[in-house]
């Protein structure tokens, strides 16, 4: 019979220091033993089932030779044999992909799981009245004023460690990883730029979001920038979800009732932060 590529001596002294982060030195020697004393090759050609074998291709210097995996392929009747981007099989950086080689091996498809999709929480603001400041102010000293605001809204967002996603005009769109900052960073940017005769309204929300790119996608972006058109002078406004996702963080809100969210599906029950 064809002999094995033999499993070289690192990968001995690997597994030994693997296993002894789960169990006693003795205990993880004993099983490190049996492992590369186990001989296979004899039951291979027996197995009767379908067998995927896959071998991690990004694996370290001190990884397992790729003949040792394709060894057993070969000689499995029918066994399909694959190599995924992935590092220290199964639970190293690239395990989608090794879910995806599963997925179609039991399956005959992927189902293309977007893994691009996040949590988070959007605020959208804008500067009440815009329009009519400009008319009122002219082209350069309206220019020098939204100069003023973009200044202050980057200031706060970067306190509160928001990420800027697009500034169209005299409005902000912005991500978060906590709705608390978010809500606290659109308060902190109303009371600057109102000290500066700046008057904006915000929305914000929390939800799935899809990244691509540069961009930020999906629904919860579009009940985000209703819930900021329905705010008035100098309000932030939320959705029922981020109040209850800030419950104990110390923010107070007003009931602002329910309302339809153009676009959106079903009433929204939203609520008026209290300073």
């Amino acid at each position: 019979m064809e002999e094995a590529p033999n499993a070289p001596e690192r990968i001995l002294r690997w597994e030994t220091k693997f296993a002894r982060q789960s169990q006693s030195p003795g205990a993880a020697a004993a099983e490190t033993t049996k492992y590369s004393q186990t001989d296979v090759r004899q039951v291979l050609p027996s197995i009767p089932v379908p067998t995927l074998v896959v071998y991690g291709s990004q694996r370290s210097s001190d990884s397992i030779d790729v003949r040792s995996p394709r060894y057993v392929a070969e000689h499995i009747p029918n066994a399909d044999f694959v190599e995924v981007e992935i590092n220290h099989l199964p639970w190293g950086e690239g395990r989608e992909a090794l879910c995806d080689e599963i997925e179609e091996f039991l399956t005959g498809t992927h189902s293309h799981l977007d893994l691009r999709r996040i949590l988070t929480t959007v605020l959208f603001t804008d500067i009440v009245g815009s329009t009519e400041q400009a008319v009122q102010l002219g082209d350069a000293a309206w220019s020098g004023l939204v100069a003023q605001h973009h200044m202050i809204v980057r200031e706060q967002l970067a306190r509160f460690r928001g990420d800027e996603v697009d500034t169209a005009g005299d409005g902000f769109f912005a991500i978060f990883d906590g709705p608390a900052r978010a809500v606290s960073c659109a308060l902190a940017a109303s009371e600057t730029l109102r000290s500066v005769g700046i008057e904006i309204r915000a929305g914000v929300h929390t939800g799935e979001v899809e990244l691509a790119a540069s961009a930020v996608r999906g629904i919860a972006v579009h009940i985000g920038a209703r819930v900021a058109a329905l705010a008035d002078r100098g309000e932030v406004l939320v959705s029922s979800t981020v109040k209850e996702l800030v419950a104990g963080s110390g923010l107070a809100f007003e009931d602002a009732g329910e309302h339809e969210l153009k676009g959106v599906p079903d009433r929204w029950r939203l609520y008026k932060v209290v300073n």
